[in-house]
Protein backbone atom coordinates (compact mmCIF):
# COMPACT_ATOMS: atom_id res chain seq x y z
CA UNK A 1 0.00 0.00 0.00
CA UNK A 2 2.66 2.28 0.44
CA UNK A 3 3.69 1.67 -3.07
CA UNK A 4 0.52 3.77 -4.57
CA UNK A 5 -0.79 -0.67 -4.82
CA UNK A 6 -4.62 -1.67 -3.46
CA UNK A 7 -4.17 -5.36 -2.36
CA UNK A 8 -7.14 -7.70 -3.55
CA UNK A 9 -8.05 -10.13 -1.01
CA UNK A 10 -10.21 -13.06 -2.55
CA UNK A 11 -11.65 -15.97 -1.40
CA UNK A 12 -14.43 -17.59 0.65
CA UNK A 13 -13.56 -18.43 4.18
CA UNK A 14 -15.34 -15.93 6.13
CA UNK A 15 -13.62 -16.72 9.40
CA UNK A 16 -9.89 -15.73 8.30
CA UNK A 17 -11.69 -12.45 6.91
CA UNK A 18 -12.75 -11.72 10.02
CA UNK A 19 -9.80 -12.53 11.97
CA UNK A 20 -7.62 -10.30 9.71
CA UNK A 21 -10.74 -7.27 9.84
CA UNK A 22 -11.70 -7.74 13.78
CA UNK A 23 -8.80 -9.50 15.01
CA UNK A 24 -9.04 -12.60 17.10
CA UNK A 25 -11.12 -13.58 20.42
CA UNK A 26 -8.45 -15.18 22.90
CA UNK A 27 -9.34 -18.12 23.12
CA UNK A 28 -7.55 -20.83 25.34
CA UNK A 29 -4.52 -23.05 23.32
CA UNK A 30 -5.63 -26.77 22.13
CA UNK A 31 -5.64 -29.89 24.82
CA UNK A 32 -4.64 -32.66 22.96
CA UNK A 33 -5.53 -35.18 26.19
CA UNK A 34 -9.24 -33.10 25.89
CA UNK A 35 -9.36 -33.79 21.76
CA UNK A 36 -8.33 -37.34 22.59
CA UNK A 37 -11.41 -37.62 24.58
CA UNK A 38 -13.47 -35.84 22.25
CA UNK A 39 -13.09 -38.01 18.98
CA UNK A 40 -13.26 -41.14 21.33
CA UNK A 41 -16.53 -39.93 22.33
CA UNK A 42 -17.44 -39.00 18.55
CA UNK A 43 -16.25 -42.82 17.90
CA UNK A 44 -18.55 -43.96 20.68
CA UNK A 45 -21.61 -42.63 20.29
CA UNK A 46 -21.10 -40.29 16.79
CA UNK A 47 -20.84 -36.99 15.97
CA UNK A 48 -24.93 -36.15 16.17
CA UNK A 49 -24.19 -37.24 19.76
CA UNK A 50 -21.58 -34.34 20.59
CA UNK A 51 -23.59 -32.32 18.43
CA UNK A 52 -26.08 -32.56 20.71
CA UNK A 53 -24.07 -32.25 23.93
CA UNK A 54 -23.18 -28.99 22.57
CA UNK A 55 -26.32 -27.76 21.65
CA UNK A 56 -26.86 -28.35 25.91
CA UNK A 57 -23.80 -26.34 27.11
CA UNK A 58 -23.01 -23.73 23.79
CA UNK A 59 -26.59 -23.88 21.80
CA UNK A 60 -25.35 -20.38 20.34
CA UNK A 61 -22.68 -22.14 18.89
CA UNK A 62 -24.38 -25.37 18.57
CA UNK A 63 -26.93 -23.36 16.22
CA UNK A 64 -24.05 -21.76 14.49
CA UNK A 65 -21.94 -25.09 13.44
CA UNK A 66 -23.33 -27.80 11.12
CA UNK A 67 -23.68 -31.37 13.05
CA UNK A 68 -21.37 -32.56 10.20
CA UNK A 69 -18.76 -29.88 10.74
CA UNK A 70 -16.56 -32.09 13.37
CA UNK A 71 -13.70 -30.36 13.08
CA UNK A 72 -15.70 -27.06 15.12
CA UNK A 73 -17.71 -29.40 16.99
CA UNK A 74 -14.60 -30.77 19.01
CA UNK A 75 -13.27 -27.21 19.26
CA UNK A 76 -16.07 -25.71 20.73
CA UNK A 77 -16.40 -28.59 23.23
CA UNK A 78 -13.33 -28.45 23.63
CA UNK A 79 -12.74 -24.64 25.17
CA UNK A 80 -16.29 -24.92 27.30
CA UNK A 81 -14.49 -27.91 29.24
CA UNK A 82 -11.13 -26.06 29.21
CA UNK A 83 -12.80 -23.37 30.66
CA UNK A 84 -16.21 -23.55 31.55
CA UNK A 85 -17.44 -20.90 29.21
CA UNK A 86 -18.93 -21.34 25.80
CA UNK A 87 -17.34 -20.48 22.61
CA UNK A 88 -19.72 -17.59 21.59
CA UNK A 89 -19.04 -15.89 24.47
CA UNK A 90 -15.52 -15.71 23.60
CA UNK A 91 -16.54 -15.05 20.51
CA UNK A 92 -19.01 -12.08 21.66
CA UNK A 93 -15.86 -10.27 23.40
CA UNK A 94 -14.57 -7.12 21.68
CA UNK A 95 -11.05 -7.84 19.82
CA UNK A 96 -8.45 -4.85 17.90
CA UNK A 97 -9.85 -3.55 15.18
CA UNK A 98 -7.33 -3.50 11.87
CA UNK A 99 -5.71 -0.17 11.42
CA UNK A 100 -6.82 -0.32 7.98
CA UNK A 101 -9.83 0.55 5.71
CA UNK A 102 -11.61 -2.74 4.16
CA UNK A 103 -14.02 -2.51 1.27
CA UNK A 104 -16.13 -5.62 1.48
CA UNK A 105 -17.08 -6.82 -2.09
CA UNK A 106 -19.79 -9.33 -1.85
CA UNK A 107 -21.27 -11.81 -4.53
CA UNK A 108 -23.89 -13.80 -3.52
CA UNK A 109 -26.50 -15.64 -5.92
CA UNK A 110 -30.44 -14.55 -5.93
CA UNK A 111 -31.04 -18.04 -7.56
CA UNK A 112 -30.08 -21.48 -5.79
CA UNK A 113 -30.83 -23.62 -8.90
CA UNK A 114 -27.95 -21.11 -10.70
CA UNK A 115 -25.45 -21.92 -7.47
CA UNK A 116 -26.13 -25.25 -7.41
CA UNK A 117 -25.46 -26.25 -10.99
CA UNK A 118 -21.99 -24.16 -10.35
CA UNK A 119 -20.69 -26.06 -7.64
CA UNK A 120 -22.00 -29.63 -9.58
CA UNK A 121 -19.93 -28.36 -12.19
CA UNK A 122 -17.30 -27.22 -10.43
CA UNK A 123 -16.68 -30.77 -8.34
CA UNK A 124 -16.95 -32.67 -11.94
CA UNK A 125 -14.02 -30.50 -12.92
CA UNK A 126 -11.88 -31.24 -9.88
CA UNK A 127 -12.32 -34.70 -10.67
CA UNK A 128 -11.28 -34.65 -14.55
CA UNK A 129 -8.58 -32.83 -13.34
CA UNK A 130 -6.50 -35.21 -10.93
CA UNK A 131 -8.40 -35.06 -7.29
CA UNK A 132 -8.75 -38.75 -6.97
CA UNK A 133 -4.98 -39.06 -8.31
CA UNK A 134 -3.66 -36.21 -5.93
CA UNK A 135 -5.17 -37.55 -2.56
CA UNK A 136 -3.85 -41.14 -3.38
CA UNK A 137 -0.44 -39.40 -4.09
CA UNK A 138 -0.83 -37.63 -0.46
CA UNK A 139 -1.96 -41.01 1.53
CA UNK A 140 0.96 -42.62 -0.03
CA UNK A 141 3.40 -40.80 0.67
CA UNK A 142 2.44 -38.80 4.25
CA UNK A 143 1.32 -40.80 7.32
CA UNK A 144 -2.59 -38.78 6.91
CA UNK A 145 -5.31 -40.53 8.35
CA UNK A 146 -9.33 -38.94 7.61
CA UNK A 147 -9.81 -37.57 11.08
CA UNK A 148 -7.03 -35.17 10.56
CA UNK A 149 -8.49 -31.84 10.01
CA UNK A 150 -6.82 -31.16 6.23
CA UNK A 151 -8.29 -34.62 5.35
CA UNK A 152 -11.76 -33.67 6.80
CA UNK A 153 -11.87 -30.71 3.93
CA UNK A 154 -14.67 -30.74 1.60
CA UNK A 155 -13.66 -33.31 -1.49
CA UNK A 156 -10.68 -35.23 0.28
CA UNK A 157 -12.73 -36.39 2.91
CA UNK A 158 -15.07 -37.76 0.02
CA UNK A 159 -12.28 -38.90 -2.27
CA UNK A 160 -10.58 -40.69 1.00
CA UNK A 161 -13.98 -42.73 1.82
CA UNK A 162 -14.11 -43.53 -1.82
CA UNK A 163 -10.80 -44.71 -2.12
CA UNK A 164 -11.52 -46.98 1.39
CA UNK A 165 -14.34 -48.64 -0.50
CA UNK A 166 -17.06 -46.97 1.46
CA UNK A 167 -18.80 -46.48 -1.75
CA UNK A 168 -18.50 -46.03 -5.82
CA UNK A 169 -18.05 -43.40 -7.89
CA UNK A 170 -20.88 -42.48 -8.83
CA UNK A 171 -21.78 -41.89 -4.56
CA UNK A 172 -18.71 -39.66 -4.63
CA UNK A 173 -19.87 -37.08 -6.87
CA UNK A 174 -22.88 -37.02 -5.07
CA UNK A 175 -21.69 -36.71 -1.77
CA UNK A 176 -18.68 -34.18 -2.63
CA UNK A 177 -21.36 -32.11 -4.33
CA UNK A 178 -23.96 -32.22 -1.27
CA UNK A 179 -20.78 -31.27 0.99
CA UNK A 180 -19.91 -28.43 -1.34
CA UNK A 181 -23.46 -27.28 -1.01
CA UNK A 182 -23.12 -27.23 2.67
CA UNK A 183 -20.00 -25.40 3.02
CA UNK A 184 -21.51 -22.82 0.49
CA UNK A 185 -24.87 -22.45 2.57
CA UNK A 186 -22.43 -21.39 5.38
CA UNK A 187 -20.20 -19.28 3.45
CA UNK A 188 -23.94 -17.47 2.42
CA UNK A 189 -24.83 -17.18 6.00
CA UNK A 190 -21.69 -15.56 7.06
CA UNK A 191 -21.86 -13.14 4.07
CA UNK A 192 -25.67 -12.03 4.77
CA UNK A 193 -24.69 -10.57 8.28
CA UNK A 194 -21.43 -9.20 7.03
CA UNK A 195 -21.84 -5.56 7.94
CA UNK A 196 -20.73 -2.52 5.81
CA UNK A 197 -20.47 -4.81 2.91
CA UNK A 198 -21.26 -3.83 -1.12
CA UNK A 199 -23.88 -6.65 -2.11
CA UNK A 200 -24.14 -8.27 -5.75
CA UNK A 201 -26.04 -10.87 -7.60
CA UNK A 202 -23.38 -13.03 -8.74
CA UNK A 203 -25.92 -15.05 -11.63
CA UNK A 204 -26.79 -11.91 -13.60
CA UNK A 205 -24.64 -11.12 -16.82
CA UNK A 206 -23.88 -7.61 -15.68
CA UNK A 207 -22.32 -8.09 -12.59
CA UNK A 208 -18.76 -7.37 -13.32
CA UNK A 209 -19.36 -3.80 -14.72
CA UNK A 210 -21.22 -3.27 -11.32
CA UNK A 211 -18.32 -4.01 -9.13
CA UNK A 212 -16.13 -1.79 -11.72
CA UNK A 213 -18.54 0.89 -11.26
CA UNK A 214 -18.19 0.88 -7.52
CA UNK A 215 -14.12 -0.01 -7.30
CA UNK A 216 -14.36 3.67 -9.25
CA UNK A 217 -16.44 5.37 -7.63
CA UNK A 218 -14.16 3.87 -4.28
CA UNK A 219 -10.61 4.96 -6.12
CA UNK A 220 -11.86 8.38 -6.96
CA UNK A 221 -13.64 9.20 -3.76
CA UNK A 222 -10.83 8.10 -1.29
CA UNK A 223 -11.80 8.05 2.54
Amino acid sequence: MSRGKQPLLVGGTMMYFRALQQGLSALPPADERVREQLLQQAQTHGWDYLHQELTVVDPVSAARIHPHDTQRIQRALEVYQLTGKPLSAFLNTDTESSAYQFVNLVLMPEQRQWLHQRIASRFEQMLSLGLIAEVEHLLAKWPLTPDLPSMRSVGYRQVIAYLQGEYDYSTLCEKGVAATRQLAKRQLTWLRHWPDAYNFSADIPAVNNEIMAIIRQILDNPQ
